[in-house]
């Protein structure tokens, strides 16, 4: 049998790239990676948008995703690309993308691609561990412990097997707190973890403040990513990966270099790249 071939339309080159923020909230943070590019595909579709095949023996639409949270976490900082063939407003496929998708998977910025490789500016997430039904104080003592070691070692079930590393050397920045207002019992970790390989998830970090310390879990962690992109080195926390786009978008329009833009040109030459 004949493969498959894209409609001519289909076989047309990209002239446009879009680089696409969205969130997984409630529910929906149980949604697989696999299960979400099944998704945003017919999310495509439904917006009609004039997406860019591949060439070859089995064309596949030009979607690159970048740093997929874990299944069962939710995430205010998903990150793809998508490349099409006719271009079009950011905002209207911005609003086109999160009414074709179910509420939940919430598409909340849309840019033009600029210069540079986007999956080489995620280099750390920040994430909020929330702990129902554990107070702040033997948290905190637990982070305390952690943080003075230079080497934990976790264990992680995987497709070939359990599989053990170092969960501490990722960790940038661990504290803890609790949620303002609430009156049930919750230690809130935030914790900033550098990208690499092994990946260091948030629940390794969990399993790396059992190892060290008691701590009375009785349920579910709740994960949720806040952001992710560039480390600010000074500060330790995470910058904007879509600010040099908007510098470029706003620079092209103007005539001007705008101040991300113009970091660029110095920061992608020093900056590591991710594994």
């Amino acid at each position: 049998m004949a493969p498959v071939q894209a409609p001519p339309s289909q076989q047309l080159p990209a002239v446009q790239k879009l680089r696409i923020r969205f969130a997984k909230r409630g529910r929906l943070r149980f949604t697989s990676h696999r299960d979400f590019q099944r998704a945003f595909e017919r999310a495509v579709r439904r917006a009609e948008l004039p997406v860019a095949f591949s060439h070859g023996f089995s064309p596949h639409p030009k979607i690159s995703y970048a740093g997929a949270a874990p299944t069962g976490a939710a995430s205010e900082a998903e990150y793809l690309e998508i490349s099409l063939t006719h271009e079009r407003d950011a905002e209207q496929v911005r609003a086109a993308l999160d009414e074709a998708l179910p509420p939940g998977l919430d598409v909340l910025e849309v840019v033009v691609a600029g210069p540079g490789a986007l999956a080489e500016r995620l280099e750390v997430s920040e994430w909020r561990i929330a702990l129902p039904g554990v107070d702040p104080e033997p948290a905190a003592a637990a982070v305390e412990a952690f943080l003075a070691r230079t080497e934990i070692t976790v264990e992680r079930m995987t497709k070939r097997g359990i599989r053990s590393f170092d969960c501490r050397d990722a960790v940038l920045r661990l504290t803890v707190g609790s949620e303002p207002g609430s009156v049930e019992t919750c230690a809130i970790l935030q914790v900033v973890l550098r990208h690499g390989t092994p990946a260091v998830r948030p629940d390794d970090v969990l399993a790396g403040l059992l190892e060290v310390a008691t701590l009375p879990v009785t349920g579910p962690a709740l994960l949720t990513r806040l952001a992710q992109g560039p480390l600010i080195a000074a500060t330790g926390t995470v910058d904007d990966p879509l600010a040099r786009d908007r510098d470029a978008n706003q620079a092209t329009a103007t005539g001007q270099a705008g101040p991300h833009q113009t970091h660029t040109a110095e920061g992608d030459a020093a900056a590591p790249s991710v594994p």
